[in-house]
């Protein structure tokens, strides 16, 4: 598998290349007009993946919440390292709205704002949120649009912050009635290994369809869109890093140690994590490093490790709420506060779920993106340089979870580790 995994992200890098090099040779000969003949090909494997977004969603952030456990499973160190994951990971969405409003690394870009790549955006995003209705308002009216009157209309709609909230309370319902949720945890279980099988034979087609969509932009817009994707690089790289200073000084300020020891005890799942792109992977060399150079007690390692390895996508969510941005900006978009608040929660929110999803940034972009109906045809851009980025991204996620674990065990007293070894969460969770 994960030899096929490789061989995919390979296939998808040539495809990149190759696209970026048809669709300059196109735009500098003149004939750019040509790629809009096999755009088609590019449309529909967009289409696909809007296909699997709600089934996804909708069972991959309710097994997620079925398998925490309740409150009284978790334990004290399970609600500390919950809330942690959570604080962390929507410090890391807030990090990079400020970088990608700072920066604005989408504007500029000539070519693109056409409105055949406009068609398909919902209502909401022609309504500017104005300054009269305030920002106490603006919040409030998005927590209360993120309910769903009915969640069979989210789910019909694309609503996806509505279907998220449902996914999550509705998971959280399951765990305190356990027998009779049985059918239900069944069904969401088969539709979550369906919905995924379903997405891994649709990325078979990645390859082509990254290579038409990347050629149809670079035949409209040649060197601008690199620039702007070189710019666009930087702030998610700027927005990783300081996020990791900010970890950082929490795990030197919990440990009682330098910043050097801290990176030199763990630059073996770092380094691991940077080349594999893989939390997952870097699971194992994690722990040992986490018990034997920072001290940490085994049984924290054992239990808030894989809990991150399942919940804790703090660098991915970054990477979610500049990427939405970015593409809005590309496409001439102005999003309001109250489009950005929704980016925030969906993209906080979306990252629970990501760890169980093949191509977990492809369609958890088109998550986010859809939350506020932004253009999902914009990911063929992004997706240029989204395997570096992967890279930067799954460090920033591994170091998170080994700052959460020094975090938790500081937090924890030798008594409350008595019932941790029989913790459901201790097993199966990284995946």
């Amino acid at each position: 598998m994960q030899e096929a995994s490789k061989k995919e992200a390979k296939l998808i890098g040539i495809a990149m290349i190759a696209g970026l090099i048809a669709g300059l040779a196109l735009y500098f000969s003149g004939h750019g007009e040509l790629a809009a003949y096999i755009k088609p090909i590019g449309t529909v494997f967009i289409r696909l993946l809007k296909m699997v977004i709600v089934p996804l969603v909708l069972s991959s952030i309710f097994m997620a919440m079925y398998h925490l456990g309740t409150p009284e499973s978790l334990g004290s160190m399970g609600r500390k390292a919950v809330g942690y994951y959570f604080l962390t990971t929507a410090m890391a969405v807030f990090f990079g709205l400020i970088m990608v409003n700072l920066i604005n690394p989408g504007v500029g870009v000539e070519g693109i704002q056409d409105t055949a790549g406009l068609h398909g955006l919902s209502e909401a995003m022609h309504q500017k949120v104005t300054q009269s209705k305030g920002l106490y308002q603006t919040i409030l009216d998005v927590i209360i649009n993120a309910i769903p009157t009915n969640p069979f209309e989210a789910m019909a709609t694309s609503t996806v912050l509505q279907v998220i909230v449902f996914a999550i309370m509705f998971g959280i319902v399951a765990l305190y009635m356990p027998k009779k949720a049985q059918p239900v945890v069944s069904f969401m279980e088969s539709l979550e290994a369906m919905t995924l099988r379903l997405t891994h034979v649709i990325m078979k087609f990645a390859p082509l369809g990254i290579f038409v969509l990347m050629m149809d932009i670079m035949a409209r817009t040649g060197f601008s869109a690199i620039v702007s994707l070189s710019k666009y690089m930087a702030t998610v790289i700027i927005g990783l890093l300081l996020h990791a200073c900010v970890l950082m000084f929490i795990a030197s300020w919990r440990m009682k140690k330098s910043p050097l020891f801290i990176l030199k005890n763990l630059s073996s799942p770092l380094l691991t994590a940077f080349s594999t792109s893989s939390s997952a992977a870097t699971l194992p060399i994690t722990m040992t490093c986490v018990e034997e150079n920072l001290g940490v007690r085994k049984d924290t390692a054992k239990f808030v490790l894989p809990l991150g390895a399942t919940i804790n996508m703090d660098g991915t969510a970054l990477y979610e709420s500049v990427a939405a941005i970015f593409i809005a900006q590309v496409y001439g978009i102005e999003l309001g506060i109250g489009q950005q608040i929704v980016i925030f929660m969906t993209a906080s929110l979306a990252a629970i779920g990501a760890a169980a999803i093949p191509g977990a940034g492809l369609i958890t972009m088109s998550i986010v993106l859809g939350a506020v109906g932004l253009p999902i045809e914009g990911i063929g851009l992004i997706l240029a340089v989204d395997r570096i980025l992967d890279m930067f991204r799954t460090t920033v996620n591994v170091f998170g979870d080994c700052v959460g674990t020094i975090v938790v065990d500081s937090m924890m007293d030798n008594k409350e580790f008595s019932n941790s070894e029989d913790n459901p969460l201790i097993e199966g969770t990284a995946n």
